[in-house]
């Protein structure tokens, strides 16, 4: 299937794909498209309503909100990326684990993920950051353990269904030990759905990384971040500068809305019971 078959039959996945792709571009050239300092202080700017020289306003401080905005792309996708590279991590070696062997591993395992799931993730992600304290390496912590348990789960699915395929057992047959099935045989056949988590993985963490800004939890000032800048003089002076809020909002919105369209199609596309395909590849 070539991607622009994909990209017609996907529209809203292509619009996910090149919104995610405009996102990158601004994390990574950010000092380039920045057109002033996102933390420098300027009193006689202060709240000043979108112009030419602010294209869009200016905080309570007299920074500039596209300057903030545009670095703020780059934390989010630091946030996002990190927090999914751990999540992906775990879930990947507690699915893993956990299809495969089955037994008393998959008990055990499958009630710890139990247990975690029991609480409302917002909790979890608050008591995490209550114990770790803020900071940016500690948000990625926090959100990487939090969105482990969901993807555990459907890797395990993944696995389950895998394990059961007859070349699993030519491979046992034929003296391969364990670790060498996971690696040729079970990993390389469940890429697809983790790919699709990764996906949409990063769509959730950065509503996450969000809320725990928006609380007080997330990335400490004078760090720009868009739930911090939602919170805090955000919310104060929503009536007075609404464009404090509202521009931070607008690329939290696309960039979730992005990586979610984009996650659904891949779905779409490389699950073999949504396509018609055959349903494992040996």
């Amino acid at each position: 299937m070539s991607w622009l078959r994909v990209m017609r039959s996907k529209p809203l996945g292509a619009l996910g794909g090149l919104l995610i792709i405009g996102l990158v571009a601004t994390a990574l050239l950010a000092p380039v498209l920045a057109p002033h300092d996102p933390i420098k202080i300027k009193s006689a700017a202060r709240l000043q309503a979108p112009s030419l020289s602010h294209l869009l306003g200016t905080d309570d401080f007299g920074r500039d909100i596209l300057s903030r905005v545009i670095y703020g792309a780059r934390i989010s996708m630091l946030l996002g990326l990190g927090a999914v590279a751990i999540s992906t991590l775990l879930a990947t070696i507690i699915g893993v684990l956990s299809g495969y062997y089955g037994g008393r591993i998959d008990i055990v395992l499958q009630r710890c993920i139990d247990t975690l799931m029991a609480f409302p993730g917002l909790v979890v992600l608050l008591t995490i950051m209550a114990m770790l304290g803020q900071g940016l390496g500690n948000v990625i912590l926090a959100l990487g353990i939090g969105g482990t348990a969901g993807n555990a789960r459907i890797i395990r699915s993944a696995v389950l269904a895998i394990r059961e395929n007859q070349y699993i057992e030519v491979a046992r047959a034929t003296g391969c030990q364990d670790w060498q099935i996971i690696l040729r045989h079970i990993l390389p056949n469940i890429a697809a759905p983790i790919m699709v988590v990764v996906t949409l993985g990063l769509g959730v963490a950065i509503l996450a990384e969000s809320a725990l800004s928006f609380l007080g939890f997330g990335v400490p000032p004078p760090t720009p971040s868009w739930g911090a800048m939602l919170s805090g003089s955000g919310r104060t002076f929503m009536i007075q500068a609404p464009w404090m809020a509202v521009f931070p909002g607008i690329a939290i919105s696309l960039a979730v809305f992005g990586f979610n369209m984009l996650g659904d199609a891949l779905r779409d596309v490389l699950d073999p019971k949504l396509r018609g395909g055959p349903q494992g590849r040996a």
